[in-house]
């Protein structure tokens, strides 16, 4: 029987997985803005109830690669649903739980879902569609990040200060339910691999082109990251007085940035890389020149917000493209264990910064880092960031 799946774009299923993106995106980010209300209800320190998010990136970054290489031969949908149901298991223990351990522990394994779901997101959208639209199939998979980021997280926030913290990790369970019947509907399935044409890590690890966009990955995503989980001094320091604010702008910015990075991905993947590696090494510039100009500070952070919006997207086709078909969701697992290290780089690099000299010296550390990307860009045009 003909295989009909590609015939018409899936926006439906491919909408699906961006909720799933958005669900780990949330179920990640939302106890940072709610720590004075965990640390109450749990009896802790918010120091202690920070590391929440802590325990959630361990569970994303230990688990990512071993879990999916040990299920390559699983069906595709219900892996994919094994990791809502994750969500939807730890974030309803999370919510009820009345002890500081249990929901440590519920913490790391909804970020082993995460690990799982984020290994199968971009495999996913490109088996979905028609070898034209991989790219752009890619974008709207990947859409739900900027969404949380720039929505989820503070409308989560502002109703955990109304209705209490456990309710809204209840609402994330409620999503995670209505997710599983969508994907159900929505999402077809596919097959894993045969264990014939399993393709090794190592293999993976070594193809050309992989190891440099991965290197990309950690310098481009550290960057973001020192100045991401830092942004409130930093902001702060140079006279910025309502950082929702420009979060919000960060956000609406990188929305446009998936728009436009989803329409031009498929024939112009390098150019868009460099251009937005070049575009945040020149506004880490200005970041670091600028005084307290709150307007001029905004625009600065809607730059960021456009150079960032399409990163995932365009760093996930990279290395898709770079490797076979069958060896996707090893690639991608892979990926999101070093994009999760590049979230704790970033967060323990802007930490010491801040502490042994201030904020200010941020954008000159990101710049350094941004080069580097940039050159690794620039010179993998055989393999990795290929000139189509």
């Amino acid at each position: 029987m003909k295989d009909n799946t590609k015939n018409k774009f899936p926006l439906s299923g491919l909408l699906a997985l961006a909720m799933a993106g958005f669900l780990a995106i949330m179920t990640e980010t939302i106890p940072a803005g709610l720590l004075p209300h965990i640390s109450e209800g749990l009896n802790v320190s918010e120091s202690l109830a920070g590391q929440l998010v802590t325990l959630y990136a361990i569970g994303s970054l230990v688990a990512a690669i071993p879990v999916i290489a040990l299920t390559r031969q699983w069906r595709r949908r219900p892996l994919l649903l094994s990791a809502i149901i994750g969500f939807l298991i730890f974030n309803s223990i999370t919510a009820i739980s009345p002890y500081y351990f249990l929901t440590l522990v519920a913490r790391f394994f909804a970020g082993v879902s995460a690990g799982v779901a984020w290994g199968l997101i971009a495999g996913y959208a490109r088996r979905m569609v028609s070898d034209e639209f991989k790219g752009r199939g890619m974008a709207i998979a990947m859409i739900g990040t900027p969404i949380a980021l720039a929505f989820g997280v503070p409308i989560g926030t502002f109703l955990g200060s109304i209705i209490g913290w456990r309710l809204v990790f209840v609402i994330m369970s409620i999503l995670a339910i209505i997710l599983i019947g969508w994907i159900l509907i929505k999402v077809p399935d596919f097959p894993g691999q045969d264990s014939k044409n399993q393709v090794s890590i190592l293999k993976v690890f070594i193809t050309p082109g992989v190891r440099p966009i991965l290197a990309v990955v950690l310098c481009w995503m550290t960057a973001h990251n020192i100045l991401y989980t830092y942004i409130y001094p930093f902001l702060i320091s140079k006279g910025v007085g309502r950082v929702d604010f420009s979060l919000f702008i960060f956000g609406i910015l990188a929305l446009i940035s998936i728009v436009i990075i989803g329409l031009l991905i498929d024939s112009h993947l390098r150019v868009l890389v460099l251009i937005s590696i070049l575009a945040f090494a020149i506004d880490s510039i200005l970041f670091g020149i600028s005084g307290g100009y709150p307007i001029a500070l905004n625009l600065e952070v809607a730059l960021w917000g456009l150079t960032f919006g399409g990163a995932a997207t365009l760093l996930q086709t990279a290395l898709a493209e770079s490797i076979e078909d069958e060896a996707v969701d090893v690639v991608m697992s892979i990926n999101t264990t070093v994009w999760n290290l590049a979230i704790a780089c970033g967060s323990v690099v802007g930490g010491i910064i801040l502490k042994k000299a201030d904020a200010s010296l941020f954008p000159w550390s990101i710049f350094v880092l941004l080069i580097i990307a940039l050159l690794i860009s620039w010179k993998s045009k055989k393999y990795g960031f290929v000139q189509k």
